[in-house]
């Protein structure tokens, strides 16, 4: 286990609308506003997106297994955002719904917003997080200051 402990600073509530992208947004509004860590909750509607349900096999490295949306679906999702290597990167997990049809992974590349999606962004600061490189997986994984937590 690792840790690292920080305190809040800034919160922002976005609103975006119809047919803008989550992601990008979420992207360029943090860079823009030098969020480096933070927390985003997440809810509204889901026009069209893509996500990873998880891996085909239970294997490391992970081959990812691919779902989609399209339409007008109901969206609840929990991001983070930490430094890595060419600026914060968004890991974003969501769970999305239509009629009896539930989708749930991390959400990946265009992700298009269908009539109103909500944003509440909570920056941390003072934390030792950053996201690097994993040999083993190939992903991007969290790392943080304190490499491990004293058991009693």
């Amino acid at each position: 286990m690792q840790y690292s402990e920080g305190r809040l600073g800034r919160v922002f509530v976005l609103r975006l609308d119809d047919g803008e992208d989550l992601l990008d947004t979420l992207s360029g509004f943090s860079m823009d506003h030098g969020i480096e860590s933070a927390v985003v909750h997440i809810l509204g509607g889901l026009g069209r997106g893509s996500m990873v349900t998880g891996p085909e096999q239970p294997v490391i490295p992970p081959r990812p297994h691919y779902g989609s949306v399209e339409g007008a679906w109901e969206l609840v999702g929990v991001a983070t955002i930490f430094p890595s290597d060419g600026g914060s990167r968004v890991h974003l997990h969501a769970s999305a719904g239509r009629g009896e049809d539930t989708l749930t992974g991390c959400l990946r590349g265009a992700a298009k917003v269908y009539l109103v999606l909500e944003m509440v962004i909570i920056e941390m600061i003072g934390l030792s997080a950053r996201r690097a490189l994993d040999q083993r997986s190939g992903l991007h994984l969290l790392s943080l200051g304190n490499p491990s937590y004293p058991r009693i």
